[in-house]
C-alpha cells in the first residue's frame, strides 16, 4: 500500500512562468545544436549541482560547460529570462488543494528537484513549504535525479521503504526513468495528454480521485509503456 509520494516541482506542482520552458530557452539562447537529452543533463550538472553566489556566476559556469564565451549580452539574456520565469511561475490551480488533501490522509510527501536556490523564493511566495515532509534538492546534494542516490535519500528521509513510495513527475528522462532506475514506481503527469507513456495522469486531481477510491496502488503498479523514449532505429540511422 502506498504510504508516500515524491513530487517533482516545475511542470508537476508549479507551472513555468514562461514558454517554452526556461531550460529550452537556455538551449536556444546559447544556440546549441545537440539532442535535448544530452543538453539537459550537461546543463543541469553545470547549473544545479552546486550553490553559486548569484545567477551571473551560475550561468557563467553553464557557458563554460558548453565551451561558450560568457559575454555580458548572453549572460544578461539568460539571467533576465530565468528571473522572469521565477517571477511569473505559480502553482497549478489544483496543486495546493490536492496536496493538503493528501497530507490529511496521512501520506508522507517528498519534494525532489533538479534546481538552483531560486526554487525557495517560489516556495516561500506561495507558502508551499508546509506541504512537504522533506525536500531533496540537487544544488544541496551535488547530484541530479539521474543518480538513483537522490531518490534513495528522499525515500530514507521520509522514513519509508521503496515499495511504499511512488514518484510523480512530468519528465521522462529525470522523473520516470530516474525513479525506475532507483527501484521506484512512477506516474507521469502529462497535462497536454500528448505523451505515449503509461501509467500517466493529466493533472493531480486524477491522482487524488484514485487515492480516494482505492485504485491508486494498482494503477501505480502498471508496467511502464513504453519503457524508453528513444526514436525508432530507422530514424536514428537517418539522423547520423
Amino acid at each position: 500500500m502506498v504510504k508516500g509520494l515524491i513530487f517533482d516541482f516545475w511542470g508537476t506542482l508549479v507551472e513555468n512562468g514562461i514558454h517554452p520552458s526556461p531550460v529550452n530557452q537556455v538551449k536556444y539562447i546559447l544556440r546549441l545544436r545537440m539532442p535535448f537529452k544530452e543538453f539537459v543533463v550537461r546543463f543541469e550538472e553545470a547549473m544545479m549541482t552546486k550553490e553559486y553566489n548569484d545567477l551571473n556566476e551560475a550561468f557563467t559556469a553553464v557557458c563554460e560547460a558548453f565551451q561558450i564565451r560568457p559575454n555580458p549580452h548572453i549572460l544578461d539574456r539568460l539571467i533576465g529570462m530565468w528571473n522572469k520565469n521565477e517571477l511569473l511561475g505559480k502553482p497549478f490551480f489544483e496543486t495546493i488543494d490536492v496536496m493538503q488533501s493528501l497530507k490529511k490522509k496521512g501520506l508522507k510527501i517528498g519534494l525532489i528537484s533538479n534546481t538552483n536556490p531560486t526554487i525557495h523564493r517560489v516556495i516561500e511566495k506561495y507558502n508551499l513549504g508546509d506541504l512537504f515532509d522533506t525536500q531533496v534538492l540537487s544544488y544541496k546534494e551535488g547530484i541530479l535525479k539521474t543518480d538513483p542516490k537522490m531518490f534513495d535519500m528522499t525515500v530514507k528521509s521520509l522514513g519509508l521503504k521503496k515499495d511504499d513510495v511512488v514518484m510523480i513527475g512530468d519528465s521522462m528522462q529525470t522523473d520516470m526513468l530516474g525513479a525506475r532506475e532507483a527501484g521506484l514506481r512512477a506516474i507521469l503527469v502529462d497535462r497536454m495528454n500528448k505523451r505515449d507513456y503509461h501509467p500517466k495522469v493529466r493533472n493531480l486531481r486524477e491522482l487524488q480521485a484514485m487515492i480516494e477510491d482505492g485504485s491508486f496502488d494498482e494503477f501505480a503498479s502498471q508496467e511502464p509503456t513504453p519503457k524508453r523514449e528513444d526514436p525508432p532505429k530507422q530514424n536514428r540511422r537517418r539522423e547520423r
